[in-house]
Parts: structure tokens; sequence; C-alpha cells
């Protein structure tokens, strides 16, 4: 069928909307007629020189639509329900069957790669043109997408099926490592490192856990005035000095029990890692760095850093538990969101990166 899509062509080129004829759904796959789709920090992958992101290729991994078509084999959703597509994983392995689907080890293959396990191309450009469409399985930076059935979680209809798209990945991330992967309770304290969409997340869900004391840092005051509005209880600019210092004064002296870094800089995650109480655990969910340089002695007094993957969630529960907290009223993720026409993609990009928004969410 002939889509709609957002291609990337080189790594310093800017998106340009495309007819591509987009095969059917083959076994275990969905056909997602996409509502809208979030943009990810992770879709800045693309933008890193060499072949780390085989172009030509459409991004976007965090949407949400209508199922129009499902492939053989399919089981679950059926045409008609509407859908948030989140990370792929094989669901059949030791990780995907302890709940772990983030550490599924075929989620580079399934995910980064942008193509079928079986290298066959999903999408042709007009003159035949092999166009990656598999990135996180799903590719929807378009009018539709193939997502599977690992990928593709039915929602209740009773809820703007538009703005979804970003509890697939950056909201799960932070919500879930602050509910899940940290388990932060009530009474606890946290430090957020980074108020973007992962951030801001991580905030809420540390205030519906019941976390006494939440230190938000970032560079950009807007940011951190929000992050005050969804429950910050402290906020600082990471131009500071001596950030870990002021942490440790306001939690009392003695550091707080959770970090989570959501910047993947360097410094920043040393900062982070300083800030801990001596019994205090740091959580990474920030991707680019090649490196990280810690001074081995606060880690020998009893800290720990810990990688997390897309929050430690289930997407099939989470994505759901997360809708059920926002129609309470304690989950505003809405409010981190900025629509954009997909035909706009490049200044959705452009105002992501700048900070002057939080999370683009592009309508097809």
């Amino acid at each position: 069928m002939q889509i709609e899509a957002a291609v990337l062509r080189a790594a310093d080129a800017p998106y340009t909307i495309e007819s591509l004829d987009l095969a059917d759904p083959g076994p275990g796959e969905i056909l997602v007629k996409v509502a809208g789709v979030g943009m990810c920090h992770t879709d800045m992958l693309g933008r890193i020189p060499g072949d780390l992101v085989t172009k030509p290729v459409v991004l976007g991994h965090e949407g949400s639509g209508v199922v129009e078509a499902v492939g053989p084999g399919v089981t679950g959703p059926t045409v008609g329900d509407h859908v948030v597509m989140s990370f792929d994983s094989c669901g059949g392995c030791a990780n995907c069957r302890a709940a772990r689907p983030g550490a599924c080890p075929q989620m580079t293959a399934l995910n980064m790669l942008a193509m079928p396990l079986d290298g066959t191309p999903r999408a042709t450009g007009p003159g035949g043109e092999p166009v990656h469409t598999r990135w996180f399985g799903q590719s929807s930076f378009a009018s539709h997408a193939l997502g599977t059935a690992h990928n593709v979680v039915p929602v209740v209809k009773d809820v703007p099926l538009d703005v979804l798209g970003p509890l697939g990945c950056g909201v799960q991330t932070g919500a879930g490592s602050v509910l899940i992967s940290l388990g932060v309770r009530a009474g606890d304290s946290i430090a957020v490192f980074g108020a973007g969409a992962v951030g801001l997340a991580a905030v809420m869900a540390a205030r519906i856990a019941g976390a006494s004391t939440i230190v938000a840092l970032d560079l950009h005051e807007s940011r951190l005035d929000l992050a005050r509005e969804l429950g910050a209880t402290h906020v600082l600019n990471g131009a500071d000095d001596d950030i870990a210092g002021q942490i440790r004064a306001i939690s009392g002296g003695e550091g707080v029990q959770y970090a989570l870094d959501s910047t993947a800089v360097p410094g920043v995650v040393s900062t982070a890692v300083a800030s801990l109480r001596t019994t205090g655990v740091c959580g990474l969910v920030g991707v680019g760095a090649a490196e990280y340089r810690l001074d081995a002695n606060l880690l020998l007094m009893g800290r720990t850093v810990k990688g997390i993957i897309e929050g430690d969630a289930v997407p099939h529960t989470f994505i759901p538990r997360m809708i059920e907290m926002w129609r309470q009223g304690r989950f505003p993720f809405d409010r981190l969101v900025t629509a954009y026409p997909l035909a706009q993609i490049n200044e959705a990009e452009a105002d992501t990166t700048s900070g002057k928004v939080v999370k683009p969410v592009l309508i097809p």
C-alpha cells in the first residue's frame, strides 16, 4: 500500500516527506494507521555520522494509532483496536519470559537496525529503492507503520489517541525507572538529572510513589518551572556550582537515596553518583555516551550504578497502568506534548533540540 513517511536519507540531511510502498502485514505483523508519534531523543541516533543507522530510513518509535490489518498468526490485537506501539522484543527468551523484555538479547537486532531479522525490506521508494522501516519494530514517522504482536499494545478507546505515543518509550522509561526499576517508595528521596520528557515523567512518578524529596535538574528554566508544577520539591540549574553538595544539603546532608540520569553526559553522571547517600542507587537511562568515569571510592562505600532499559517495564501491562494514572489525574503526561503536523518534522526536531519544547508529537 502507498503511505506517506518522513524519510531521513543522510545524517546531516533534513527529513523529506515521501510516498513509499509498504508491504502488507506478514506473519506476526500488524498494520497500524498512525494517529500521532512522539519524537524521542533516541531518534537522534540517526543524526550520528557513520553507519549506526542505515539510510534511507523512517525513524519514529513512539507511535499510536488504529489497527487496520493483521498478518497470519497474530493473536491479540484486532482490526479497529486503538493501540500504542513500543519497543520490540522476541517474546520467547529467558528475559522476555521473566518480564524483562527490555533486556531481550535481540534488543539491538529488533530495534536499532531498522530492518527485519531476515533482512527483507518492508518498504520501497518510487524507483523500487529499499527504505528501512523497522526502527524499534515500527518506524512510525509515517501515515502507517508495521508493528508486531510483541510491541503493539491495545488500549482503551475513551482517551485521546494522538497523544498516547510517548507512553511507548520516553514517558515509559522515566516512569518505569522510578516505579519499577528503582522501586521508589513513600518517604524516599530522588534527584532527576535532565528535565526532558524522560526526566519529567520520572518526577511525576516519584510524586505518585510518595517520595518526600524530589530534586529536578536542567539547564532550561522553563523546564524547571514545569518540573515544580509536576511534583518536584526542589529544582536546580545544572550550570550552578557544587550540584552534588547542594543535593546533599537539600537531603539533610547525607545525599539522596536515588538518582536518575537521562542526559548521558559523563560529568553529569559523575555528579549524580556523588549526590547519593552511601546506600543509594543511580539509574542510567541516557543514550549516547561511550564511557563514564566514576570515583571508585564512592562505589566502595555501598553506592550502586544501574543501567535501565525502557524503565524495566513490560509495555503490555505498564502502558495501560500509565493511562489509568492519567485518567485519575495523577500523571498528566499530556502537559509535556506539543503537536506538529508530520510535514513540520524538521521544525519539531529543531524545537526539541533547542529545548523550546519537551515532547513533539507529530500528527500524520
